[in-house]
Order: C-alpha cells, then sequence, then structure tokens
C-alpha cells in the first residue's frame, strides 16, 4: 500500500518533533547555567573624622611616609612647598644610591681600594677653606669603597662624595649626567642633582621624593646596617668614621642627611619607628623636611610629626565580619548578600574613609556559607582583605526553570565556549 503525500509530510514533521524533543530536552536540563550576577552594596558608613592625623609644619617643605611590607614609602602627609625645592646635603643619598646601582659593596668586607689623588686632595682643602663638612685626606692614601660610602653618608663628607662618583663615574660631570637618568628610570620626576654634595643650590626635590630616597637606602641591608637599622648587622670599616649626621638627644630618631645650606635652609631626613598592632612588628616610618629656618624650628616640626604619627597608627578595626560588601542574584531569582567572613584592624594613618574593593569570581550556584569572593583595602602599610561568604545558597532553579528559559541558558553556553 503506498502512502499519500500528506501522510508523509506529517510522518517527518513528527520525526523532526521527536527528535527536537529528544535534542532540546537533555540541552536544557543539562546544559550551563548563566552566572550570577554582583551589586555592590552602598554604603551609609561615614568616613570617621576622628581618626588621628600626621602634623607637619606649614613653613618649609615636609613629608613623612610608611614603609610597607614591600618595602615601599607610602606618603601619609604632606606639607608646605610642595615644588621643587633646594635639598641640600640631603643630595648625598643620591650620590650614594646611583653609584651603587652600578658598583655596589660586597655584603662584608670593603670592597675595592679608591686612591686618593691630587684631584680628591685639591677637593679637600678647598672644602677647609669654604668652610664646609670634609674628612681628612693626603695623596696616595687608600681607601676602601665602604669607607668612602661611610663618610659620604655618616660624615657628610663633601670632598669624600666628590671621590666616590669620580672614582665611579670618572667626573664629577659625568656623574651629574649619570644620577640624573637614574633618577628619571626610577621615577623620580622632582628631584635633580647639581653635586655630589648639595652644597648647588641647583640639587632640589621634593621631601615626598626624599623619603622614597629613604626607602630605598633601607632597601639595602649594607646601607641600613651602616645607619644601625634593620636586621643586617653594621659591617666595620677599616677607619673611625665620625657620625656627623646623627644629633644628640634624637632620641628614637635616627638621622639619614642633615645639612645647612643658604638656599636650603636646615635640611633633614630621618626615620624612626612607631608601635604596630598587637603581635606585630613595629612600623618604620621615614621623614623629610627642607626650608627649615634653623633647628629650634626643625626640632619642633620633627617632634610634633613623630608623636601625631603614633597615635594615627593606633589600630582601627577597617573590616567587620558579617558586614555586607555586595549582593549577588541568580536569573532565576535566588539571592544572597556576601558579608566579610573575618575581622580585620590596621593603623588609620588618619584615613577614615577607604574605599572597598571586591573581587567575585563567576559562579552559578553555591552552598550557604561559601567564600565565592573577597573584599579589600588599600592601606598605607598594605593591604588588608577578608573572604566574602553567602549569606544564604544558590541552587540549581530545577527543570522547570531551565525547560522555560532557553535564551537564558543559551547564552551561558556561547559565553562557556567563548571563555
Amino acid at each position: 500500500m503506498s502512502m499519500t503525500p500528506g501522510r508523509i509530510v506529517g510522518i517527518a514533521v513528527g520525526a523532526i518533533a521527536i527528535l527536537g524533543i529528544g535534542v532540546y530536552g537533555p540541552a536544557m536540563l543539562l546544559g550551563p547555567l548563566p552566572s550570577v550576577s554582583v551589586t555592590m552594596a552602598e554604603s551609609d558608613e561615614a568616613p570617621d573624622e576622628s581618626a588621628a592625623t600626621v602634623t607637619l609644619p606649614a613653613d618649609g617643605a615636609s613629608a613623612m611616609a610608611v614603609l610597607g611590607d614591600d618595602g615601599a614609602a607610602t606618603t601619609l602627609a604632606v606639607a608646605g612647598d610642595t615644588e621643587a625645592v633646594p635639598i641640600g646635603g640631603a643630595v648625598k643619598l643620591v650620590t650614594v644610591l646611583a653609584t651603587l646601582d652600578s658598583l655596589p659593596l660586597p655584603s662584608d668586607g670593603g670592597g675595592p681600594d679608591l686612591t686618593i689623588g691630587p684631584a680628591d686632595y685639591t677637593d679637600y682643602l678647598r672644602y677647609v677653606a669654604e668652610d664646609t663638612r670634609t674628612l681628612p685626606v693626603l695623596p696616595g692614601q687608600k681607601w676602601s669603597e665602604r669607607d668612602v660610602v661611610r663618610a659620604t653618608l655618616l660624615a657628610s663628607s663633601n670632598n669624600h662624595a666628590d671621590t666616590l662618583v669620580r672614582w665611579a663615574f670618572g667626573s664629577t660631570d659625568a656623574y651629574v649626567e649619570a644620577a640624573n637618568a637614574w633618577l628619571a628610570e626610577n621615577g623620580f620626576t622632582a628631584t635633580r642633582v647639581a653635586d655630589a654634595t648639595g652644597l648647588s643650590g641647583d640639587n632640589v626635590g621634593t621631601p615626598e621624593e626624599l623619603t622614597r630616597l629613604a626607602a630605598l637606602v633601607f632597601a639595602d641591608p649594607t646601607l641600613a646596617g651602616m645607619f644601625g637599622v634593620g636586621d643586617a648587622p653594621a659591617v666595620a670599616g677599616e677607619r673611625d668614621i665620625p657620625d656627623n649626621v646623627a644629633r644628640p638627644g634624637d632620641a628614637g630618631v635616627r638621622a639619614l642627611a642633615r645639612s645647612y645650606t643658604d638656599q636650603a635652609g636646615v635640611s633633614f631626613v630621618y626615620t624612626t619607628t612607631v608601635p604596630g598592632l598587637a603581635d606585630q612588628p613595629p612600623y618604620r616610618l621615614v621623614g623629610a623636611t627642607t626650608l627649615m629656618p634653623d633647628y629650634e624650628a626643625l626640632d619642633a616640626g620633627v617632634s610634633t610629626a613623630v608623636t601625631s604619627a603614633a597615635a594615627s597608627a593606633t589600630p582601627v578595626e577597617v573590616i567587620t565580619a558579617g558586614t555586607p560588601y555586595a549582593s549577588v542574584e541568580a536569573a532565576w531569582g535566588d539571592r544572597a548578600e556576601l558579608i566579610a567572613s573575618v575581622s580585620r584592624t590596621d593603623a588609620s594613618w588618619g584615613d577614615g574613609g577607604a574605599e572597598a574593593s571586591v573581587t567575585v569570581e563567576p559562579f552559578t550556584t553555591a552552598s550557604s556559607g561559601s567564600d565565592v569572593g573577597r573584599v579589600s583595602f588599600a592601606t598605607a602599610g598594605g593591604e588588608v582583605a577578608s573572604p566574602l561568604e553567602l549569606t544564604s545558597a544558590i541552587r540549581d532553579p530545577g527543570p522547570i526553570w531551565r525547560l522555560t528559559h532557553p535564551a537564558a541558558l543559551i547564552g551561558a553556553f556561547i559565553d562557556d565556549q567563548q571563555g
């Protein structure tokens, strides 16, 4: 018996329908679900205006920073003149850092010897006549690289600064060119040098960049040890070098550079520590000031800065467990908040209004209490963070929702293939 055309068409349509149902059902029931959408929570907390701030003198130019776990200096406060100003003898930090970048000191021992030549001795006599800081030398003497560096930093010896750069770069002019290139390569946009000593008023910079130079000093254990700071033991040199940058009575404050010039006034770069969080090491602070009219003004300004910094380091609760920082919602209606699972404290440093940064890895379903994200705050001492957990479960929507929302599942399948 032959089939009519209508019967053939009916069988074909039925077969296609059966095939379609056979493909559609499994595809919808087994295919990937769309990821949940994330909405940041709106904070109703006002910034903590009671947080103590770091107080710096309004006169001159000053800055203070805290060294983070990575050794970088994070600025806590700046005050006074924010333009590039003369920095005096603080330029010797550049002298040493730029030199050791190409000719580093060994971890122990004195390093290569430098022979005092006619130009070195002439410099010494000239600086003596000008009544600036010097250490005596004689032609033909041999000084180790370590002792020349110690003389430049601790004694602030102008003739040794010239000797160091003449040995390393061939001439002071060649040093100036190389040092300015080193500054640019290391991101110092305001600091420029005109000599190795700091006697020229054309040596300029900002206190903020001077704190960054101090951070580089502490990043080198050999240099930090010369100032008696850090875990590395100080390696004694062959010569007795006076510590002319330190000041009697500066309890708790270690000077890294101290000088007076007509153009820069009193310039001072220093470090100190303030108590850290419970069971944590103290915070290492670095400060810098220039254009101070006299040491009385300097002492008052540094004392206030250190005292206020200690107060601003008082721990505050940055993250409170249970605080919602975001919410998630699935396409099928399930919703949950993302709350911090742990509390975190850190020094406020006067900043009561830091913003939260929330990251959530894409997901479709998860049980209540699952860690699905992270909230973090950038603080002066580093990052403070907590996992984010779901307050309720995001469940699979079930077969009926899947079968009746093909567009959402097809979109999720395409995203899954592209991802």
